[in-house]
């Protein structure tokens, strides 16, 4: 996944996006560095790179994401990797929230990921779990180019996607010149959200109640009647009589012709005891463009009163191969 200069360097890489539909099932495992001293940190990633390189394929995608605490003082942390924040509204349990390096594994079947997740774990020495979370998407399939699947809230997510892996890399993969360390290029920040939803409350509205709160129709469909392949001007509905001004769809991107500079890959989760929700995911070669910009435009926005974000972290998923860990961990 090294890039010399923009998406065409992309071609053949993006481990972590893997073309336009994702694995219909994931599992998100966040370990811990059990020895975090200086000179263990190069090996014990090296160690584990090996691991999750020998898992990914046959149908299995895996792969990996480094935490801010991962880095020591003085090594070349990418630039924009921190420790995730609490937005408005959320209540981040510690408990399932950052860590050292994200695993994440995605398939066809739940089977073979819970497999493929237990193997990784087995052989990952000097690491410890400290908080994972399993997920699927309903209904996984590919429209006009989209990869698309059905949420817990029975809407259809996967709209604002780009359809072509030019596209896909132009928005979550950092290039050259971005002032990121020169072993970052080629990688992608990936944000990680458990969001919980109140699917009781959500399901007592009436459907065209929901649409309004979203934005869209339950199929995608636009409330003003541009049809699904093509986007709304809502500059042409200022007072939002037709797309509310506080939908979901509306702030997220008031521009929907200039879409935020992200890549979604988000699965549903159900935990059971009615916590069920998003596992949401996304990629971006910026964090303050891509992730950080929406969040921040989606205060105040009327689907907050069903959602509460409980847990999930910042991560940076290197480029491929394995010359990025001595340039970024020493020799």
């Amino acid at each position: 996944m090294p890039m010399r200069s923009g998406a065409d360097d992309a071609a053949g890489g993006m481990a972590h996006l893997r073309g336009v539909v994702p694995g219909t099932h994931g599992r998100v495992m966040v370990l811990d560095l059990l020895d975090e001293s200086q000179a263990r940190i190069g090996s014990a990633i090296r160690s584990l790179h090996q691991t999750i390189t020998a898992a990914d394929g046959s149908g299995i995608g895996v792969w990996l994401g480094l935490g801010t605490t991962l880095f020591p003082k003085g090594r070349q942390r990418p630039r924009g990797l921190r420790e995730m924040p609490a937005f408005a509204g959320d209540v981040l349990d510690p408990a399932q929230s950052h860590g050292d390096c994200l695993v994440q594994v995605t398939g066809p079947d739940a089977d073979a990921v819970r497999a493929a997740s237990e193997q990784v774990l087995k052989q990952a020495a000097g690491w410890r779990l400290r908080w994972q979370i399993d997920g699927f998407r309903a209904e996984n399939r590919v429209e006009n180019g989209k990869g698309l699947a059905l949420n817990p809230f029975h809407f259809t997510e996967g709209f604002g996607n780009p359809g072509t892996e030019r596209e896909l890399a132009d928005r979550a993969l950092v290039r050259s010149g971005q002032g990121e360390p020169d072993w970052a290029v080629g990688g992608s920040y990936q944000v990680v959200r458990i969001v919980r939803f109140a699917t009781e409350l959500w399901d007592k509205d009436s459907v065209p109640e929901q649409e309004r709160v979203i934005g869209r129709r339950r199929d995608g469909r636009w409330l003003d009647g541009t049809p699904t392949k093509e986007e709304p001007n809502f500059a042409a509905d200022p007072q939002g009589k037709l797309t509310p001004l506080d939908s979901h769809v509306r702030l997220a991107a008031p521009d929907r012709r200039n879409p935020p500079p992200l890549v979604r890959r988000s699965y549903s989760y159900d935990r059971g005891n009615g916590d069920k929700g998003l596992v949401f995911s996304c990629f971006q070669r910026d964090l303050a463009h891509g992730f950080e910009a929406v969040q921040k435009r989606l205060e105040g926005e009327a689907m907050a009163k069903y959602v509460l974000t409980t847990g999930g972290g910042y991560f940076f998923v290197p480029p491929a191969g394995d010359a990025w860990i001595d340039a970024a961990f020493g020799a």
